[in-house]
């Protein structure tokens, strides 16, 4: 398998206060570009790493394997 990089990045802020989330982009060193798609969770500190834990491990079980 390729040695691999993970994208993300994590905030935290009041539910009420988000008016809409974008893809963020990504320059590549060939000249391309591509986005990671921005993901919610919302709910307790509890629910939301219990949330992250099952979107990170549904991840890995539909990334392709090289």
């Amino acid at each position: 398998m390729a040695n691999l990089v993970m994208v993300y990045g994590m905030r935290l802020l009041p539910a009420d206060e988000i008016a809409t989330v974008g893809e963020a982009p990504i320059a590549l060193k060939n000249g391309n570009e591509t986005g990671v798609t921005m993901h919610i969770l919302e709910g307790s500190r509890e629910q939301i790493e219990a949330q992250l834990r099952l979107s990170i491990e549904a991840f890995f079980d539909f990334y392709p394997e090289r």
